[in-house]
């Protein structure tokens, strides 16, 4: 009696897990399909274990990317209609398998410092766990289990039952197998199934005018750690240009580091750097890495310092890619911080502006050579930042020939620009003679834009034009081809990454357009 009781609950067990399974499918399928931005970007950008290069290959191709989303939301919604109604329940359950395994393999949890919303796993987590059972119902008869399947087999036994009458049929389905109430529970998923979608439409918004915003609800699942809309990759118009400065292959965009360092120029709001550090967490910056590479930015510019050099290593350990142009502190012989940048894979490095503009004030300029030499001398690509143009012109008649120049440039056509009248390319601190832009309300960083643009007609030494936007004070579009035009070769900007593809299609066009540029691009 135990036995026969054991054999007929196991069916049931299996049918509801499978059920069960299903219906976590098509949910998750169907609540990304409801989301016309929803992109498995994110989930495979994060990737860190197993062929996670293969995963950021993905995530920068948008085409594949297309494909990855496609048989994303296709392949859980089928796979859930097939497991619901016990319908392929064999191949919908081998394919099933490959899904969650290729969901672990791209983002284990051991792999991850980061808690799932369900909590924070070692090993096992809901992946693995639903894999097991899916390989259990791929072994075991397909009609063992209530459904389509079954019913199916009923049919096509009676039909040959018929056609080829035996004395005695092993083949026994179940007992009961020929009957009415055999049929009930086989055809019972179907409706179901009918209320799980009607329930799941009314959800989502489809059957609703009312609830037609919770078309943007998230859904958290293994290919969805991040759903809300940050990036679309779709808007994406092209690659980011690419130029050379040097051996260096470098993008014509290179994102700044002040963002992610917390240094912001924002004037009376002295809360921001605050603010900017809570919001790039090591987690954020090396999304936004990530974001970088995928629009075609494969060079960003950070200072030398502890956090800069544990955030690039762990992106670089995760297969990332992106270059170091390393910002340096220098001080009179002590070149101990370029050493750091060289010793932790910086493929350039420069002399901070502020540390530079100072060295030609105080007609130091030894100190200026030597840095560079040691930065070219190592292998890198060397060069200077500056505010004033009056640097690159006394490093030329110094001898000192950088193999690339970064200086300020952007317009003064803006209401908070400092005034004409009270304007100073040096501003100097009377305590230590170091040059102090602050005492220009923080406001304007290039006072000298004309000449900066006739001095570099005349260079054959690449260009890097930063402070282009005026700390946000000038529209993205005009900053950049503001710097284009009038002979920069890459820009510098500080980004968020929701404004990543923005500037990037800014960059795009802006460099494919008609410019009136009367420079030869060098790099």
């Amino acid at each position: 009696m135990k036995k026969e009781n054991q054999v007929n609950i196991t069916p049931i067990i299996l049918t509801v897990l499978r059920i069960l399974i299903g219906w976590h499918f098509l949910y998750e399928g169907f609540i990304k399909l409801a989301m016309p931005d929803w992109t498995s970007y994110h989930y495979l950008m994060e990737s860190k274990w197993l062929f996670s290069g293969f995963f950021h290959w993905i995530t920068a191709n948008q085409t594949a990317l297309a494909v990855a989303d496609f048989l994303n939301i296709w392949g859980l919604i089928l796979i859930g209609i097939g497991l619901f109604l016990g319908m392929f329940t064999r191949l919908a359950s081998i394919s099933g398998t490959f899904l969650l395994v290729m969901y672990y393999m791209a983002n284990p949890p051991f792999a991850s410092s980061t808690a799932s919303p369900e909590g924070h796993y070692f090993i096992i987590n809901k992946d693995m766990i639903e894999a097991g059972i899916l390989i259990v119902l791929a072994t075991i008869r397909t009609d063992f289990t209530w459904g389509l399947d079954r019913w199916l087999k009923t049919l096509f036994q009676k039909r040959k039952e018929k056609q080829f009458p035996a004395k005695d049929n092993h083949e026994i389905l179940d007992t009961g197998i020929n009957s009415r109430r055999e049929l009930i529970k086989n055809l019972a998923v179907v409706p179901l199934f009918g209320a799980a979608f009607f329930g799941m439409a009314k959800k989502i918004g489809w059957l609703s005018f009312e609830e037609e915003g919770l078309k943007q609800a998230d859904a958290v699942s293994s290919a969805s750690i991040m759903t809300r809309r940050v990036v679309d990759l779709g808007e994406l118009k092209g690659k980011v240009p690419m130029g050379k400065i040097k051996h260096a292959k470098i993008s014509r965009v290179i994102p700044g580091g002040n963002l992610v360092a917390g240094f912001a120029h924002a004037r009376d709001l002295i809360y921001v750097s605050t603010w900017i550090k809570n919001y790039f967490t090591d987690e954020k910056v090396i999304e936004t890495l990530w974001l970088y590479e995928a629009c075609g930015i494969n060079t960003t510019i950070m200072r030398t310092d502890e956090q800069t050099i544990r955030i690039l290593k762990e992106f670089w350990r995760r297969g990332g890619k992106i270059q170091w142009l390393a910002q340096t502190y220098p001080k009179d012989d002590d070149l101990s911080n370029i050493q750091i940048a060289i010793d932790n894979g910086a493929m350039g490095a420069f002399v901070m502006g502020n540390i530079a503009d100072k060295l030609v004030y105080n007609n130091q300029m030894d100190f200026l050579a030597k840095p560079i030499e040691f930065i070219r001398s190592q292998g890198l690509i060397a060069g200077t930042a500056a505010h004033s143009i009056n640097l690159p012109k006394r490093c030329l008649e110094y001898g000192i020939e950088p193999d690339f120049f970064m200086k300020t440039m952007h317009h003064d056509n803006y209401w908070s620009a400092h005034p004409k009248e009270n304007r100073d390319e040096y501003i100097v601190n009377a305590d230590d003679y170091s040059l102090d832009h602050n005492q220009q309300h923080d406001n304007i960083w290039c006072v000298d834009a004309q000449d900066t643009s006739d001095f570099f007609k005349t260079s054959k030494i690449p260009w890097i034009a930063y402070k282009i936007m005026a700390a946000g004070a000038i529209k993205p579009a005009e900053g950049f081809r503001y710097a284009f035009e009038n002979g920069a070769d890459f820009t510098c900007v500080g980004m968020f990454d929701f404004q990543v593809i923005d500037n990037a299609n800014i960059v795009h066009d802006t460099i494919n357009a008609n410019l009136k540029r009367e420079r030869k691009w060098y790099g």
